[in-house]
């Protein structure tokens, strides 16, 4: 295993993570961030975010989370508690939700807002859990949303955990280093872990998190006002350029490759959006969303689905939480810009 490097914290509003005896491994890039207890003997893998701003996050011993995962919060409304011995694999994201002892996790799973994963429940790889959902504990999941699979046979569940502690402790232990936009605006945020190379370019109050990486090597990224990109998110630009409008949100671990997303926007959380895709603005893009090369997302609507199409009309319960989430992010980058992780 590599040796543990020393721990990236960061406070918000004074809340300064409480570690709860030395991790086993703590790779580089990770960060832990505000109102968060962490448990003993927890592995952190590379790039892995924990982040505690709006809310709490409590987790129990022996937390295994694996290479660029994201543990967050939902602002003020759900905190996150994670109990003892849970395993969470690579790109994984525990969103405002309960997830019970002995649960696995495994890589690019999603579990939104007010769920209950079960104790010894797992969720197969890519599986997206809806908000509020209640997964009973001792069962297989998988799909999208997560549905039950099949009762789980004695001791599978733990030899599921090993598998998936022993893929994220062989993956990549490394995680480039922090490195600054060409061009941003004195009121803009860039995360301690972030990772941007090429042209990137960001206007008043844009933000980009923990974890992200962007490549704009090839092109120019540009960030319009207020806009946010959320932890682990990987931008790719073209020749073209990708450029997200203002008030736009990309949720945690995103991928976005040569693409436009407009104004007002909200890509949800572990959505893919392939190259040459045209976002228009006004538009909700549902978790877990796969859009294919060249897609049009007309504005106005709620797109899911794999690939992605209308799956509602965006009314005014959906466009006031694209607007308070760009609020929210604004004000939680205000408050970062003092408080650094450490490298």
């Amino acid at each position: 295993m590599p040796a543990p490097a020393r721990l990236n914290l960061a406070s918000f509003l004074h809340h300064h993570p409480v570690i709860v005896g030395a991790p086993h491994a703590a790779l580089p890039g990770h960060a832990l961030v505000g109102r968060l207890t962490l448990g003993p003997a927890a592995w952190l893998g590379a790039g892995c975010v924990v982040r505690a701003d709006g809310h709490y996050v409590r987790i129990g011993e022996e937390f295994h989370l694996g290479r660029g995962a994201t543990v967050h919060i939902a602002h003020d409304r759900y905190p996150t508690v994670v109990h003892e011995r849970v395993s969470v694999g690579a790109n994984a994201v525990v969103h405002a939700c309960v997830v019970k002892a002995d649960a696995v996790l495994e890589e690019d799973c999603v579990v939104l807002d007010g769920s209950v994963v079960g104790a010894g429940a797992v969720l197969e790889a890519g599986s997206v859990v809806y908000p509020r959902s209640m997964l009973a504990g001792g069962m297989l999941y998988g799909g999208q949303p997560a549905r039950a699979v099949r009762a789980l046979a004695p001791g599978e569940a733990a030899e599921r955990a090993a598998a998936l502690r022993a893929r994220n402790e062989a993956a990549d232990a490394r995680w480039p280093g922090r490195t600054p936009a060409s061009v941003a605006a004195p009121d803009t945020f860039v995360a301690g872990t972030a990772r941007l190379e090429g042209q990137v370019r960001l206007a008043a109050g844009a933000s980009i998190w923990y974890g992200c990486r962007f490549d704009a090597r090839a092109g120019v990224i540009r960030l319009a006002a207020r806009c946010n990109v959320q932890d682990n998110s990987v931008l790719v630009a073209g020749a073209a350029g990708l450029r997200l409008g203002e008030d736009t949100t990309i949720g945690h671990n995103v991928q976005l490759v040569d693409c436009t997303v407009g104004a007002r926007c909200l890509v949800g959380i572990g959505s893919r959006i392939a190259a040459g895709t045209v976002i228009a603005d006004d538009t909700f893009v549902a978790a877990g969303c796969v859009t294919e090369p060249g897609q049009a997302l007309e504005g106005g609507r709620v797109w899911g689905g794999r690939p992605a199409r209308p799956i509602g009309v965006l009314d005014q319960a959906k466009r006031d939480i694209v607007l308070t989430t760009a609020a929210a992010y604004h004000g939680y980058a205000r408050t970062m810009r003092g408080a650094p992780v450490a490298t």
